[in-house]
């Protein structure tokens, strides 16, 4: 079960996701609007299921309109200790989501925000499930290991030669980081905090991977059509 998340950052367009992502929406089951985010839905083409947050962004008569459009609304205190999409995080999961696709979780006017979504991406909750970031230009992920059963994370990028594949530690130093079918290959080798070393590196072909033996590694893809 596939949920896809309205932030109320900057959004993309259906049509500039379906140019820059095929595919993106396969298997989607829930749309969960995260406050001011369900004004996305129009220029998405998708119907929210759900609403959730404190309605300082939407305001009252956007979520009277969801009201009597017949959208679920669950309405937070503003004073509470996570953020609406946050909330839009644990509600879908909450009903059985097993991989997240959040919107509008980049750009907008809180730098804070942009940056508490893409920490969204490590909650203990989200182990074991797919969960990327996703805009135009970018497709953001995390890859997490040991596995439970201590074995390497590993991800195959479904990009086209000329892509560009960005590779940054995450919340400490990633080890064993070992690339296939990158321009600028890394061999079981440390990425530590701070040094952006794993920035901008090139799809050489399709089918490339990156495996990690352990850590975080926060792994931006961006398609060659850019």
């Amino acid at each position: 079960m596939v949920a896809l998340i309205l932030a109320d950052g900057d959004a993309p367009t259906r049509a500039g996701l379906d140019s820059a992502w095929p595919g993106w929406d396969a298997g989607l089951d829930l749309v969960v609007a995260a406050d001011g985010g369900a004004r996305h839905a129009p220029s998405l083409a998708v119907d929210i299921d759900l609403w959730v947050g404190d309605g300082d962004s939407l305001g009252e008569d956007g979520i009277a309109a969801l009201e009597a459009a017949g959208v679920p609304i669950e309405r937070s205190r503003p004073d509470k200790d996570e953020t609406d999409v946050e909330l839009a995080v644990t509600a879908a999961l909450a009903r059985g989501a097993d991989g997240l696709i959040l919107v509008g979780a980049l750009g907008g006017d809180r730098v804070d925000h942009a940056l508490a979504n893409v920490a969204l991406l490590a909650g203990p909750d989200l182990v074991g499930r797919s969960a990327i970031l996703l805009d135009e230009r970018s497709r953001i992920s995390l890859l997490r290991a040991p596995a439970a059963d201590g074995s390497p994370g590993r991800l195959a990028f479904d990009l086209a030669p000329g892509s560009m594949v960005s590779l940054l530690p995450f919340g400490g130093d990633a080890e064993g980081v070992t690339t296939d079918g990158l321009t600028y290959p890394l061999a079981a080798e440390t990425l530590g905090l701070g040094p952006a070393r794993g920035i901008s590196n090139v799809v050489a072909r399709r089918g490339a991977t990156v495996t990690l033996r352990r850590g975080l590694l926060l792994v931006i893809e961006s398609p060659a059509t850019l």
